[in-house]
């Protein structure tokens, strides 16, 4: 199932940053009993018609520029930067498929930061 997962991911989140996929298509590609939780604002959203229906009524979907997917089998973490209309988020999407379906995301967000001025020398 590795290869067929992570093609799923790639339609789902291609490279190029352009979303691929409607509210719809991606319904299909979700179990019935789907999870997604956002640690950060402590939601949780439990079924795929919920999940569903958030995304319809979705005011303002971010850009999304994926940086890599990696992961094998039924587990895979997608990462990328987010753009809410100036406001960005890193996120780091940890997906876990069941029987070729997505099952549970976990999506977790970071604001960028200025490092500290002591960790510059280690930087590249």
């Amino acid at each position: 199932m590795t290869d067929r997962n992570r093609e799923l991911l790639e339609r789902l989140w291609p490279m190029d940053g352009q979303l691929a996929l409607s509210a719809e298509a991606e319904h299909e590609l979700r179990a019935e009993d789907y999870v997604l939780e956002m640690p950060q604002s402590g939601e949780r959203i439990v079924g795929r018609d919920r999940m569903r229906a958030m995304q319809q009524v979705y005011p303002s979907p971010p850009s999304i520029e994926i940086h890599r997917i990696t992961g094998e089998g039924d587990h895979f973490v997608v990462f990328g930067r987010s753009d809410y209309g100036g406001d960005i988020f890193y996120v780091a999407n940890v997906v876990e498929f069941r029987d070729g379906r997505i099952a549970r995301e976990t999506r977790i967000y970071g604001a960028p930061f200025e490092p500290p001025a002591w960790r510059a020398k280690y930087g590249s």
